[in-house]
């Protein structure tokens, strides 16, 4: 709309015909903006089956968001503020309701009678937000006793044993617990659920299970095995002195029992070696470097021990460990057994060349004394679809983007990648990193024969499952197909969002999930920002939070928040602030860490303290207490002047 005239006219003083004249030109600009939104809809409503009349509201609504957005109205929204109008910019979830009231209040400041047809065609108004507190209650539970936004988190490994640390984190202020079923296994997950099941019951509070697919994830697969050694070393304060000792889990080989420290290195010895030592016995050895080592023996209560060490030392299966006999005094040796071989993985410098390989396990570089690369790394592939899909020219990315590179040939089962984004160190790869193909048009099924497996398990013990990799209306489809096959219909939907191509059809999917029951959708931040690019990923969150508020579908805001407190136990300054930012969606997901339980009560009190300021991306204008202050020193001023 060119409203220049009459901006020009306002700046030198403007006049009542004038304005009369803008508010002429706005009618009908918004007027056609009507029109255009009912084109729309009934263009898009004719391709869609039959939705219940709230399903069928939200369409509508989001279809008529897009069709608004394909305009550039921004000048139009300045004008309309400066005449304390809305600006259209918070009608996400009422869009033509909105437009229609603009229209209402131009008419009658302009003096002109309202269209009759107007406020019929608008129909009466259901609040958005309404549909939408609905739609969030369906698919994840009950609103949370004291914030309107949910927390979900991603239950580790140990979930399955440590039923204290589930009943920890309902208490602290999880709403949602999520089992990745990209790891671990059914029995795994079952552990986690029944503790989950068990905490509700204890705690009285509510907490549904999600559950994740893993979907076709592109990843780095096994490298060579190396060799077996374990490292230990003792923590040291900055005088060098230990603070605490190397620590080493020693059991016999015969029952071998279960460090209680997860990761934690470990020896097994026969029993008939370790029935002659006891609290206090030093086991002495010397190590792979030749230096003579002791590990001085703690008795745990399940009969195994924990050795200390105040020495780094390198252990090896041919390492001879020895301890006197209590009786005779003679010496008695041992080798341990339950030494794995070393992880390997690869360190990939800019510059360097990297092969990309299927059905074959990874090797590191070879690089000379000085500093060549002699040979390249070579990276195995857990999809070898992929190897035919790619071409020369497309960009790769490795590791949630620390590892990037251009592919420079192609073969059957060999990619040539050159590295053009790595660390100024270099970045190691190890097994089971993602890769991200973000160019490329794989076309890889959604739904893979592990994930349709898995899909028997979800349904018999979640609630929710999540979908990951999906990127089309199809792609929702057959799995709907599929829960309906197995007697899951009802089961709540999660569409992860997690690359280009499913943002890019965001809106397709948007209409086809308003078939189910209940669905909702995650900003996969980690992929998302690896895809789109990370200096897009600001403006795709933004574009994926409008339209489900337009579909009046909840959104789910995820990865690495507050990451650095779960894994390490602090926080930045940024990781704060990003977590104040997710109030804007329904639900806030929290990855895995040491310190879970302490990131789910940081966000628990984030999001209650955000709530009062911002509701979504409208500003709340709650009492502020700063204000109060100022001019309550405003008036004790005034007095004490007698002014």
């Amino acid at each position: 709309m060119d409203l220049t005239a009459a901006k020009k006219t306002e700046a030198s003083g403007g006049s009542e015909a004038v304005t009369e004249l803008a508010f002429s030109e706005l009618i009908s600009q918004l007027l056609s903006f009507r029109n255009q939104l009912e084109d729309a809809w009934r263009g898009v409503e004719r391709t869609l089956p039959a939705l219940p009349s709230d399903n069928r509201l939200s369409a509508e609504n989001l279809v008529h968001y897009l069709a608004l957005r394909r305009n550039d109205i921004r000048d139009l929204q300045k004008y309309l503020a400066r005449h304390g109008m809305s600006s259209l910019g918070r009608s996400e979830s009422h869009v033509m309701w909105n437009i229609t009231k603009v229209i209402e209040l131009l008419y009658r400041l302009s003096g002109t009678d309202v269209q009759t047809t107007i406020s019929a065609d608008a129909g009466p108004r259901k609040e958005g937000s309404e549909i939408l507190r609905s739609r969030t209650e369906a698919l994840l539970g009950p609103r949370p006793e004291n914030r309107n936004v949910w927390i979900m988190v991603t239950l580790p490994t140990e979930a399955g044993d440590d039923y204290d640390l589930v009943r920890d984190l309902i208490l602290s202020g999880m709403n949602c617990a999520r089992v990745n079923c990209a790891h671990d296994n059914a029995h795994v997950w079952k552990r986690m659920i029944d503790n989950v099941v068990r905490a509700r019951k204890e705690t009285g509070k509510d907490c549904l299970v999600v559950a994740d697919i893993a979907g076709p994830k592109l990843r780095t697969g096994l490298f060579a095995p190396g060799p077996r050694v374990i490292k230990i070393r003792p923590k040291r304060n900055i005088f060098g002195e230990v603070v605490i000792p190397a620590l080493v889990w020693i059991t016999d080989t015969e029952t071998p029992r279960r460090p209680p420290i997860a990761g934690a290195p470990e020896l097994h010895f026969p029993s008939t070696f370790l029935g002659h030592v006891g609290e206090g016995s030093k086991l002495r050895f010397v190590d792979a470097r030749g230096s003579k080592r002791q590990l001085t023996l703690r008795k745990t209560v399940d009969g195994a021990f924990w050795g200390e060490a105040a020495k780094t030392a390198y252990i090896v299966p041919q390492t001879v460990f020895s301890i006197k006999h209590p009786v005779s005094g003679h010496d008695l040796t041992s080798k341990a057994d339950g030494i794995p071989p070393s992880e390997q993985s690869a360190l990939v410098r800019k510059g360097d060349t990297v092969l990309l390989v299927r059905d074959k396990l990874g090797l590191p570089a070879t690089i000379l004394d000085d500093g060549t690369l002699a040979e390249p790394a070579t990276i195995p592939c857990t999809l070898p679809e992929v190897f035919s899909k790619v071409r020369p020219g497309e960009p790769i990315w490795f590791d949630d983007g620390k590892v990037g590179g251009i592919i420079e040939s192609t073969d059957r089962d060999l990619l040539t990648v050159r590295v053009t984004h790595a660390g100024p160190k270099g970045q190691r790869l190890a097994a089971d990193k993602g890769i991200n193909l973000p160019d490329t048009d794989l076309q890889l099924p959604a739904l893979t024969s592990k994930d349709r497996e898995d899909l028997k398990f979800i349904v018999d013990n979640a609630d929710i499952v999540g979908y990951s990799f999906v990127n089309s209306a199809a792609d929702l489809e057959n799995l709907r197909t599929e829960l309906n096959r197995l007697g899951g219909k009802d089961l709540g939907i999660i569409l992860k969002i997690e690359t280009k191509s499913a943002f890019e059809r965001l809106p397709e999917l948007l209409l086809s999930s308003l078939e189910s029951r209940a669905v909702g959708v995650m900003i996969a931040r980690g992929d998302l920002a690896v895809e789109c690019g990370f200096e897009r990923l600001a403006e795709v969150q933004e574009e994926i939070l409008w339209m489900c508020e337009a579909a009046h579908i909840p959104v789910i805001w995820a990865t690495q928040v507050l990451e650095q407190l779960s894994k390490k136990g602090i926080y930045s300054r940024a990781e704060i602030t990003d977590a104040a930012m997710s109030e804007r969606a329904e639900c806030v997901m929290l990855n895995k860490g040491p310190f879970i339980t302490d990131a789910v009560r940081t966000l628990d009190n984030i999001l209650v303290r955000m709530e009062p300021h911002q509701q979504k991306k409208r500003s709340m204008m709650r009492p502020l207490k700063i204000a109060e202050n100022f001019f309550r020193a405003i008036n004790t001023r005034l007095n004490s002047n007698n002014l």
